[in-house]
């Protein structure tokens, strides 16, 4: 027993510090590959090995594993110290400061609740479209701002709405299936007979009262169940003796007990609604080069390997990636309402106004009342609002490519990005002030109301539209040096030779048609992605289909964007991405929810993302020829 026991506990502290061996045992037990083979490829392929099995183990913390290629790429002489400093901030990383000081700034003011609240209520208050309108503004929401949060911005709300359909179902569930009618008409008739009813009451010996019920609207008699002739036939004696045939009532939802939902279709509704929030803002990141992390990445590997294609930028990602946004949301959406809700989708999604269930009614007056916490739209807000489609546009227009952009307006070409246009703006609501340059009409009299609530505010009447506070409680500073991390183990393949010898390695598969290629790459990732982080995932792959596509003579932009669609598509668990994991910790769904409605969610992305790069995608991008940009030999000597 002792031994046992002993045993127990060794296996424990082994568990406890499982992250702390692998930390130290993957680094030497690899360490032979550099040692027996002393050249650069093997060294970066060890490099590479420890790096993406901490990503990926997540042994320790995604920033500091990113730091790996730091020092051993030096200490293996494949890169200098200070060509991989170099890698950890590029332009991508001025894009994403950019972003997050209008993030913060639409987050500051609540721009976002007004859009969210707004779009929900042009929805309505039916299940199914309640969810579709919660869809839609969380994947607007996340184009701009990350997925992690827009979820933790939207489901706030939902969840308010979601409570007031629970408290609506406990305090009324026997009037769940009524409908409250707007014409006065129908109304009065129900209220007509309803009268016309004759309650019997048997008080005698103290037994519980018993009900006869006389109804004028059958030429007949109809009788409750539960009470025959023999106590009608006691109680008046002008009621027929023989057995009446009693018609069985309408089923009433019942109470679950055992439950903290009234029925079991609340429950589902809570869970269609919570899942759909995490799937919108997955699909939303994918239509804007910089909605994801993801999109990022593959924007700065691609433009540093193949620095001559010019062809990524933020009008073409749009202009591909939109339709396969919008097919995917109706997809996802149908997909969602026939599990969780059935397919009468004409009881869920009926527009008219006319007939609404009690439920209903509450809902849309708490989306309403929410709404009008908000009061009028501020001056900070349509400042935001301005700068956000501002940016939109710059980016839009900055090159085009069917009609000369706003760079052609300065004599040097190429120097001006879509990170020059978001730190330009983002630089901007540090100094704009958050108060109107003119007086208001009813400023006086606020400052009569509010004189110790807004000392503050008077003390700095010139404070910005946002402060480092509020860009530094959002910039995701570890995401920047995992982005970082993942250029410097892309410059070491590439310095080193590694990228050519895997390339080399990957031959027999070049009897391969471009469409198998793809689909094998884009299932793979996903497949990865469920057990590890999408950007260290992404990290991984790029390199290895980039060589891959060179050897096949394919153009790399047949596998690589939608291997970085689809690394997006980890939406089967709670480790996935974070936005599962804050849905998940909502209470309203388990694992077995997500992985059975997230198996139709990444079959749904990866049918439309293999659609998309098999038909607009290949006029866009010129994808059914090998461009001359991707035959660059590979440089051996330096960056």
């Amino acid at each position: 027993m002792r031994l046992e026991g002993a045993r127990m506990d060794l296996i424990k502290k082994i568990w406890t510090a499982r992250k702390l061996i692998l930390v130290v045992m993957i680094p030497l037990s690899l360490l032979p590959l550099p040692l027996i083979h002393p050249c650069s490829e093997s060294s970066c392929a060890y490099v590479l090995i420890v790096t993406a099995v901490y990503w990926v183990s997540e042994a320790v913390p995604l920033g500091a594993a990113a730091l790996v290629p730091a020092f051993l790429y030096p200490l293996f002489g494949v890169l200098k110290s200070s060509e991989v400093a170099s890698e950890y901030f590029k332009d991508t990383t001025l894009l994403l400061m950019g972003v997050i000081c209008l993030a913060a700034s639409i987050e500051k003011w609540n721009l976002h609740k007004r859009i969210a609240l707004r779009m929900v209520m042009i929805a309505g208050a039916k299940p199914g479209m309640l969810v579709l309108g919660f869809m839609c503004c969380t994947t607007f929401l996340s184009m701009w701002l990350s997925n992690t949060s827009t979820t933790a911005m939207v489901m706030p709300i939902a969840e308010a709405v979601l409570q007031q359909l629970i408290c609506t179902g406990i305090a009324d569930s026997l009037e769940d299936s009524l409908t409250v009618d707007t014409q006065d008409e129908e109304s009065e008739e129900n209220q007509d007979s309803s009268k016309n009813h004759l309650e019997l009451l048997d008080r005698k010996h103290n037994v519980k009262h018993k009900v006869c019920m006389l109804s004028e609207e059958m030429n007949g008699l109809t009788l409750t169940p539960g009470f025959g002739p023999e106590f009608c036939k006691e109680s008046n004696g002008y009621l027929p003796e023989a057995p009446i045939s009693i018609p069985a009532p309408p089923k009433k939802p019942k109470i679950r007990r055992d439950s903290l939902y009234p029925t079991n279709r609340d429950h589902m509704i809570c869970k269609c609604l919570s899942l759909s929030i995490t799937y919108a803002a997955t699909i939303g990141g994918l239509i804007t080069i910089t909605g994801t992390s993801t999109n990022l990445i593959f924007a700065e590997q691609f433009n540093n390997r193949y620095p001559e294609a010019k062809v990524i930028n933020f009008g073409t990602w749009f202009i591909f990636s939109l339709p396969i946004a919008l097919i995917m949301l109706m997809l996802t959406w149908i997909w969602l309402h026939c599990l969780f809700l059935g397919c009468n989708f004409r009881d869920t999604c009926s527009l008219s106004k006319k007939r609404k269930t009690r439920r209903e009614i509450l809902s849309e007056k708490r989306i309403h009342e929410e709404y009008q916490k908000l009061g009028p739209i501020s001056y900070p807000e349509v400042v935001t609002g301005i700068f956000f489609i501002l940016m939109t546009v710059l980016w839009f227009t900055r090159e085009p490519g069917f009609v000369p952009g706003w760079t052609m307006l300065f004599e040097k070409k190429g120097y001006r990005t879509d990170a020059t246009v978001s730190v330009l703006l983002g630089f901007l609501l540090f100094l704009i002030p958050a108060r109107k340059p003119w007086p208001s009409v009813f400023s006086s009299e606020s400052k009569g109301d509010d004189d110790d609530d807004d000392d503050e505010e008077e003390e700095d009447p010139l404070a910005p539209m946002i402060t480092w506070k509020d860009f530094q409680r959002l910039m995701p500073w570890e995401i920047v040096i995992l982005v970082g991390g993942g250029y410097a183990l892309a410059a070491g393949c590439k310095v080193s030779g590694l990228s050519m010898w895997i390339g080399r390695q990957l031959e027999p598969m070049s009897g391969l048609p471009p469409w198998a290629v793809t689909l094998l790459a884009c299932l793979l990732v996903s497949a990865v992605t469920e057990f590890a982080s999408n950007p260290a995932t992404l990290t991984v792959f790029l390199p290895i289909l980039s060589a891959l596509s060179e050897t096949l003579h394919i153009n790399p932009l047949h596998t690589l964007i939608p291997a970085t669609m689809c690394v997006s598509f980890g939406v089967m668990l709670p480790v996935g991405n974070p936005p599962n994991a804050i849905v998940f910790s909502y209470g309203h769904v388990q694992i077995s929810d997500m992985v059975k409605a997230g198996f139709g969610v990444n079959l749904i992305g990866v049918f439309v993302v293999m659609l998309a790069i098999m038909t607009w995608g290949e006029p866009l991008f010129h994808l059914s020829e090998f461009p001359t940009w991707a035959l660059m030999p590979n440089v051996t000597g330096s960056l």
